[in-house]
């Protein structure tokens, strides 16, 4: 098979998994903390045993770069809670899309970083998204769990692109299965004390579900869609992962019966549209 080839079935597989990640916040009874804990065990151990067979490294290279990937774990594991809480509390759509502002969300930090200013372009999309929000919620109150839902999805849209804006800024000179190990480590460690109590009360069932999770949907899209950077642009790559939306939004119909309303679908378009454009342009500025 040709590499741009593999490099397309890669990233493909990876979003197309990312998208059933999703039914897992609904499938397995236990709080997104929980689950989130518990996956990453079963994660970091596949991780490590991929890269041990592989030979590639495993420590460090300087000693300040301990300090911000621990930063980067404390981001992904608030990340990864917030994202399943709040697909939990209202729908898969409505929690996958919420997150999908995240590409706007970067285009108004990552110019903090660097002393710049957003382009005039990318208040239009920001305002895109607001209204893409809007449409979603039908009425602003913290009772209505469609409310919480967004609220919750997009903060975890924040401190997702703050993971990324650093994580590209700070730590982009290690591998991506070496980056994400650690800061799925840094997980385990901040969450143990909150969550290991619900361990004794997990079921084989769930923690079947949890290896599948762990590995299969957590360790597995993450390495192949790392493995298609190297034959795409990350533009690309990135512009192939906004199909998660779709993907979790019709396997939440299929299996759970989460079918949505027009205006969720009308505000998904919108959100994804101006995700899809953030990260085109964001591509030709480079």
């Amino acid at each position: 098979m040709h590499a741009s080839h593999k490099g397309l079935w890669a990233v493909h597989s990876a979003v197309f998994l990312f998208g059933l990640t999703a039914l897992f916040s609904k499938l397995i009874a236990l709080p997104a903390l929980e689950i989130t804990l518990l996956r990453s065990l079963f994660a970091v151990l596949a991780l490590w045993g991929v890269m041990r067979w592989q030979g590639e490294p495993l420590g460090l290279q300087a000693r300040q770069d301990y300090a911000i990937v621990l930063l980067l774990g404390v981001l992904l594991a608030g990340h990864w809670v917030t994202y399943f809480h709040a697909m939990q509390v209202s729908s898969i759509a409505v929690g996958v899309i919420a997150l999908y502002t995240f590409p706007v969300i970067t285009v108004f930090l990552e110019p903090l970083f660097h002393g710049e200013r957003p382009h005039w372009i990318d208040v239009i999309s920001g305002a895109g998204v607001v209204f893409g929000i809007y449409l979603l919620v039908p009425e602003f109150h913290l009772d209505d769990t469609t409310t919480r839902g967004v609220l919750w999805g997009i903060l975890s849209a924040l401190l997702f692109s703050l993971r990324n804006i650093i994580q590209g800024r700070y730590f982009n000179r290690y591998p991506a299965k070496q980056a994400l190990m650690y800061q799925i480590l840094i997980t385990i460690v901040v969450l143990l004390p909150f969550g290991s109590a619900v361990i004794p009360q997990v079921s084989s069932v769930q923690w079947g579900q949890l290896l599948l999770l762990g590995v299969v949907f957590t360790a597995l899209p993450h390495t192949l869609f790392a493995f298609s950077l190297r034959h795409f642009k990350a533009k690309t790559a990135s512009l192939v992962a906004c199909l998660q939306v779709v993907y979790a939004t019709l396997f939440a119909a299929w299996v759970l019966g989460e079918w949505p309303v027009l205006t969720t679908v009308a505000g998904g378009v919108i959100v994804v549209t101006a995700a899809m454009f953030e990260t085109y342009m964001a591509g030709r500025r480079r």
